[in-house]
């Protein structure tokens, strides 16, 4: 049974947009969609990428939650699991990830046959699926443009997961098919140097960065949890 307990607070904590929707953290998470959509004012934006510089910064998490708050927005979202390396997405939903991107990637199944439902409205999810032996050749290949047109067609806002950009090329190749990208940085523990070279990474892929989300900032140094900047 503790257990049990502790699996829910887990989720709790990292789909608070979900579970406690007044917190002032979900404040914060619409904050930054709100921040989102200025910053593409001059630009629709139907696809967003969300990355980090290195692991264990909470850019899953954040992904996740401001997917949660463009649905309760509204908008019919489809938050997709780009890391084909350490996928999060169907633990954190609690989904099975038997099917997912990759075999739609390599035209084992229809994206209409893979995507998810979830119990937040207006929230769809296509997760990784079986881990394949080349994710970047997979997430670089004409499939993944053609499969992301199609969901183009059904969905006001898709949300890619991503893996850190230090760590593997991913996220760029990602980034060059998307309408913009933001980077989740954690407080006291993700340096500058890091920051800025992920950010020299993506710009050679033509990517429109659109901020920073700095996380896990103290309440003593902040009115609030999360702070976006530019």
């Amino acid at each position: 049974m503790a257990k049990r307990k502790k699996q829910f607070k887990t989720n709790v904590r990292s789909l608070i947009t979900k579970f406690n929707p007044k917190s002032p953290i979900s404040e914060q998470y619409r904050t930054i969609r709100t921040n989102v959509e200025f910053a593409s004012v001059d630009q629709k934006l139907s696809t967003l990428l969300v990355t980090s510089s290195g692991p264990s910064e909470g850019k899953s998490s954040t992904t996740a939650n401001l997917s949660v708050v463009f649905a309760q927005q509204g908008k019919r979202v489809l938050l997709i699991d780009g890391d084909l390396r350490k996928p999060t997405v169907h633990y954190t939903f609690k989904l099975d990830n038997r099917i997912g991107l990759s075999t739609v990637l390599v035209g084992e199944k229809a994206i209409e046959e893979t995507v998810k439902e979830t119990d937040v409205p207006n929230l769809d999810i296509l997760t990784c699926g079986p881990i394949p032996p080349n994710p970047s050749e997979l997430l670089g290949s004409k499939a993944m443009k053609q499969m992301l047109q199609l969901a183009q067609e059904t969905y006001d806002v898709i949300v890619f997961d991503t893996p850190p950009v230090l760590a593997v090329t991913d996220a760029q190749i990602l980034a060059n098919i998307c309408d913009g990208s933001i980077i989740v940085a954690r407080s006291e523990q993700t340096e500058y140097e890091a920051i800025q070279k992920a950010k020299e990474l993506l710009e050679p892929a033509h990517a429109k960065l659109l901020g920073i989300v700095l996380n896990d900032v103290a309440q003593k140094k902040s009115n609030s949890y999360y702070y976006y900047g530019s």
